[in-house]
């Protein structure tokens, strides 16, 4: 059998099962249809159980200060010319607790979801929507060799750009409140170095200022001994 027959089968994603994401950090990237998925495999090895199972190795929670993330890891099998595979692995992860607006918000459907997002991980390396993933892995690492060759001079000029998102006085007063929560709750740079991977308070960007306000609001006043 030719080595790239299944990843040819299955590279390629219909526009029924393409949805554009719009907003959020991921906006303009394309989401794949989970069901699509597992009618490939099923077209492929046959019906899940039969040509092809998963299992769950591992389900665990991490907290990250006032969120949890939910993660699942498992192992994919194949049958081939009535042969199943070594296992296929993929790990993915959805939300458990997530600030949002209103307050803390908790999904009872996190590790349903972490574990679609694993099986889309394990299928990625058979080439399920192979040509969804080329496309975007090739805008990266050119979005990557781009800032490689202008190197620092592009990072100012991008760091620039955040700053005149808002006008000069609403940084200020950002910068201002950033600094008196930091007093307020004893946080210093090496929360802000920690949390968003900075060495001078002057590089947050608007909206990790923002963020960083909203994390020390809901920090306790220091302990003055």
């Amino acid at each position: 059998m030719e080595n790239l027959y299944y990843y040819n089968l299955c590279r390629e994603v219909p526009q029924t099962a393409q949805k554009r994401i719009q907003g959020g950090r991921i906006s303009g990237m394309t989401d794949i249809n989970p069901m699509w998925r597992i009618k490939k495999l099923t077209e492929m090895f046959g019906p899940c159980g039969i040509g092809w199972y998963y299992k769950t190795v591992r389900e665990w929670l991490e907290p990250y200060q006032e969120t949890v993330a939910a993660f699942v890891k498992i192992e994919l099998y194949i049958k081939v010319d009535g042969e199943w595979s070594m296992p296929i692995q993929g790990t993915g992860g959805s939300m458990f607790v997530e600030i949002q607006k209103n307050g803390a918000h908790v999904s009872d459907e996190c590790y349903k979801m972490a574990t679609t997002d694993a099986i889309s991980v394990a299928c990625k390396q058979l080439g399920i929507g192979a040509d969804i993933y080329w496309d975007k892995d090739k805008t990266k690492y050119r979005q990557t060799e781009r800032e490689d060759t202008k190197g620092a001079a592009a990072n100012q000029q991008s760091l620039t750009q955040t700053k005149q998102s808002v006008s000069t006085e609403e940084l200020k007063e950002l910068r201002e409140q950033l600094m008196l929560e930091c007093q307020r709750t004893g946080a210093g740079m090496i929360f802000l170095r920690r949390t968003y991977q900075i060495e001078k308070a002057e590089e947050l960007s608007v909206l990790q200022l923002k963020d960083a306000i909203r994390i020390l609001k809901n920090k306790p006043d220091k302990e003055i001994a």
